[in-house]
């Protein structure tokens, strides 16, 4: 077992010493591990997350190893925040070459944002919406990529398309359940509207597996957190063979941002391959409604074919 995602993902010799890669969320779990793998790689790293003390732990980590690291704050809860974010991107860098959307998370309360959107859509769909958009500028100058965190809970969901603007009977599983949805749906409209612009960018998206060392359990529903802290407390030897830990879960970050096979976009990924999403996230039809309901609810233009 290793526990460098570059070796696991099999691109611990790319070499990115050119690149300059967002890893948003990552902070900690498996963000954190895929800022770190794509610095040892020789990528510049910036560095994403709502905690000033987590994010500097992580840039000083990184430039240990010699490697380049800035981090910024920002909420992704608030449009404007997200807006302010890729702003102060700009600012620090000329070019982006991967964008990997991946902070996230299982929320307990159903609540609206000032922006009148869930908060668990807030940030788990609508800001890596918004700040994709921002961004693609200088993703097409790189002819760069886009890796969104989605997940396998995708599968037990429909699309509920009130559920974006409503708090309403909240759920917080079958909401986070819908989010990922979501991140595939973007994954895969978003991939068909750069190649029908002939923009130079691919879009893909993941699973990272069942990661409890990634602090998502805590939100989960009970029966989950305790299977958790049951496999918790096994020995690492042992809990690697039950779950993921989190660097296995960066792998097929890792090797989505980095991969020079890596050639396809929309495509869904676990361990590292192509797999089928579910027949909803397969649904084209529903894909562009989300696409435009989203537009319309962060008042962003994408100004690409649809």
């Amino acid at each position: 077992m290793t526990s460098r995602p570059e070796i696991g993902a099999g691109v611990e010799n790319v070499d990115m010493s050119d690149e300059t890669v967002v890893v948003t969320g990552s902070t900690s779990g498996i963000g954190r591990e895929t800022a770190l793998a794509l610095a040892r790689l020789g990528a510049t790293v910036v560095v994403h997350g709502r905690d000033e003390e987590k994010g500097r732990r992580v840039v000083e980590e990184i430039e240990t190893d010699d490697g380049e690291a800035t981090f910024l704050r920002a909420d992704f809860s608030s449009i404007d925040a997200v807006r302010g974010f890729a702003d102060d991107i700009r600012d620090e860098v000329d070019a982006v070459d991967v964008l990997v959307n991946n902070a996230g998370g299982l929320f307990s309360d159903g609540r609206l944002t000032d922006d009148g959107i869930e908060y668990s859509f807030a940030v788990n769909h609508v800001a890596p919406f918004v700040l994709t958009a921002e961004l693609l500028p200088l993703l097409r100058d790189s002819e760069g990529r886009v890796v969104n965190t989605s997940s396998g809970a995708h599968t037990r969901a429909d699309m509920e398309f009130d559920r974006l603007t409503s708090a309403e009977d909240y759920s917080a599983f079958r909401t986070y359940c819908q989010t990922k949805l979501a991140n595939v749906m973007f994954t895969r409209e978003l991939s068909r509207r750069l190649g029908e612009d002939g923009a130079p960018v691919t879009a893909n998206c993941f699973h990272p597996g069942a990661v409890p060392g990634s602090g998502f359990p805590r939100e989960t529903p009970l029966p989950f957190r305790l299977a958790a802290r049951a496999i918790s407390a096994l020995p690492a030897a042992v809990q690697s063979i039950v779950v993921t830990t989190v660097p296995e879960g960066a792998e097929t970050a890792v090797y989505l941002a980095a991969s020079p096979e890596v050639d396809f976009s929309g495509e869904y990924l676990v361990d590292c391959r192509r797999r089928n999403p579910s027949s909803e996230a397969r649904d084209d039809e529903k894909a562009r409604r989300l696409w435009e309901l989203t537009e319309e609810v962060s008042d962003v233009d994408y100004e690409l074919s649809s």
